[in-house]
């Protein structure tokens, strides 16, 4: 028998603390950096962002994300037996242990299932949903937990109006199971690390202390120029690996950015507007749980829906990109997805 996986729930979790461009164009203010809602929207699209309170961790917005999603897939905590956390933001600052085990603690697992995290900024999503799908397809796991997780706020600088405005925290989850009939369709994933400089937090640590900053540096043309060249290319040698084209897209989820490199790229691949999940205006730039918190609003909402082909895609630093083609087959009756984000 082929083995193949499918996903069978999404959940999502946005702190409580919501800031809008005008809230936090104030507070800017009083530190003598100057900017405003029509700046912020104009160049990135996005209108807020929410941020986790002092004593929220990444682990913290994961956890919920997932039981939620285990809500929907009608699963307990200990049915998993394998989660997959991909985060730049870990709980800890040398990153271990790591994330994944600290949510499989807080969720009650006790199988002694694997856990593991994955780095790779933006992209670490698709880079996660890729690796589980291995692992299924091998018959090595049965049932994968796959978190996006990140309190970016931590790591910005706000005397930088040029990347405190893009970003937020936030998690989203899904779970996804061994499968007869298709699921993930084709993944596929690419890195190069000669354009590491762009995007980056270029601290590290030395005697206890850190050495550099901590801080988020982006060159932002620099991204937007990367970003805007291999989406493109990267989405068609996964319609290609599975046999597909372009016009059976029902549904386009990138990594939520910026609204014009999610637009430019949705006109490259001949997709309507319409057919593009846009959270960025309202979410920021969560980086690894920007995808599937868009995915969870899309499915919860009844967008998306069983039979439907979405295309997930997203850059990250390192430089790092990669898509997932995905047929839906394994979701609920809309009115059984209810959950607040």
């Amino acid at each position: 028998m082929t083995l193949y996986s499918k996903i069978i729930g999404t959940g999502s979790y946005l702190p409580a603390k919501r800031v809008t461009n005008q809230e936090l164009a104030d507070q800017l203010a009083a530190n003598g950096i100057e900017t405003s809602d029509e700046w912020i929207v104009t160049r990135s699209g996005i209108s807020a962002r929410h941020f986790a309170e002092a004593d929220q961790k990444s682990s913290d917005l994961g956890v919920i994300a997932a039981q939620r999603a285990l809500e929907m897939a009608k699963l307990q905590p200990n049915d998993i037996d394998l989660i997959i956390l991909a985060s730049s933001t870990p709980d800890f600052f040398g990153s271990f242990p790591s994330t994944a085990c600290i949510v499989q603690q807080k969720l009650g697992i006790t199988n002694n299932g694997a856990a593991v995290d994955v780095q790779a900024v933006c992209s670490g999503f698709v880079y996660a949903v890729s690796t589980a799908d291995a692992f299924i397809r091998a018959g090595v796991h049965k049932n994968v937990l796959v978190i996006g997780a990140e309190v970016f706020s931590r790591i910005l600088n706000f005397e930088d109006r040029t990347t405190c405005v893009l970003f937020g925290d936030g998690a989203g989850a899904i779970v996804m199971t061994a499968s007869e009939e298709p699921g993930v369709l084709a993944t596929k994933l690419h890195a190069d690390g000669r354009n590491s400089h762009v995007l980056s937090v270029p601290g590290s640590v030395d005697g206890g202390a850190v050495a550099g900053s901590a801080f988020l540096y982006m060159d932002g043309p620099a991204v937007f120029k990367l970003a805007v060249s291999v989406l493109e290319k990267v989405a068609h040698e996964t319609l290609e690996k599975a046999g597909m084209t372009q016009d059976q897209i029902d549904w386009l989820v990138p990594h939520q950015a910026n609204i014009r490199i999610m637009s430019s790229t949705g006109k490259k691949l001949g997709l309507s507007p319409e057919k593009m999940v846009v959270t960025v205006d309202q979410h920021g730039n969560t980086s690894a749980a920007s995808i599937p918190l868009a995915l969870d609003v899309a499915v919860r909402d009844g967008r998306i829906q069983n039979g439907h082909n979405v295309m997930m895609e997203g850059v990250g630093g390192g430089f790092t990109w990669g898509a997932v083609l995905v047929k839906m087959s394994g979701l609920p009756e809309v009115g059984d997805k209810k959950a607040d984000l």
